[in-house]
Order: structure tokens, then C-alpha cells, then sequence
């Protein structure tokens, strides 16, 4: 009788103990790998407002006309005072593509060499950080 008990209870422990993984915000999804782009740009004359003009009309364009980003965001430094965080860049943008092949598309059409055509004088370094995205959480 107490190896019964005890399979009982160790079966209670084990349903009480286990997380509910239906909820589609907290499931990990391995077979659909989203891929994120994220480039930093410092521009020559960062505090030239002509130079962040003709930089934003560029990249908005670009944004505009590729037929592959999923979504993006533009950025500017934020400032914040850690020594872990490196503020000297001029913009950053965070491209999103449904998968890595989408961005192999990007790398490759028109408007992303347009865009470096008409604006690669402005910068003077360019610094990317891929990523593939499996785990995506909301709160």
C-alpha cells in the first residue's frame, strides 16, 4: 500500500509542479526562427543637421521600399550614464524579417543598395549584430 501512496503523491508533486506551456505568448517556438538585424551607424558629422536629415530621409526610404522587412525601429543613443552602455553612435535601426532567408533577400534588392548608394558618405562606421529570434515573450 505505501508504494501506492507514494506513486500517488509523487504523481500530485509532479502535475502541481509542471508549467502550463498553452499560452502562445510563453511557448517556445523552434521550428519558426524569426531573424533581427540590428545596425548601428556613426555618423561623420553627427551634429551636422543637414547630414541627420539627408540620413533619416535615406533610411525612410529604405524602409519604405524593401519588399522583405517584417517590421523595424529607428533609434538615437539614449544617454545612459553606465559605463556598460556605449552612446557613441549616431542611430541604430533594428530591422525584423520572417526568416533568415528574408534577410539574404535584403542584403541583395535595390533598395538596400540604394540606400548605401546615397548614403554611405555620411557615415563613418557601420557596426551589425545579427540574431535569430525563437523566444517571444509578452508581458
Amino acid at each position: 500500500m505505501k508504494p501506492l501512496l507514494l506513486a500517488l503523491a509523487l504523481l500530485a508533486f509532479t502535475a502541481c509542479s509542471t508549467k502550463e506551456t498553452n499560452d502562445s505568448a510563453t511557448t517556445l517556438d523552434t521550428n519558426n526562427k524569426s531573424f533581427v538585424h540590428i545596425v548601428l551607424f556613426w555618423l561623420n558629422q553627427p551634429d551636422n543637421e543637414e547630414d541627420r536629415a539627408a540620413f533619416e530621409v535615406a533610411i525612410k526610404k529604405l524602409l519604405n521600399d524593401s519588399e522583405h522587412i517584417q517590421s523595424s525601429h529607428l533609434g538615437t543613443p539614449a544617454g545612459t550614464p553606465r559605463s556598460v552602455v556605449d552612446n557613441t553612435w549616431t542611430y541604430e535601426i533594428a530591422l525584423y524579417f520572417d526568416s533568415p532567408e528574408q534577410q539574404d533577400l535584403y542584403q541583395k534588392e535595390a533598395a538596400h543598395l540604394q540606400f548605401i548608394e546615397e548614403a554611405e558618405h555620411l557615415w563613418e562606421r557601420v557596426q551589425v549584430f545579427d540574431a535569430l529570434v525563437s523566444d517571444h515573450f509578452s508581458k
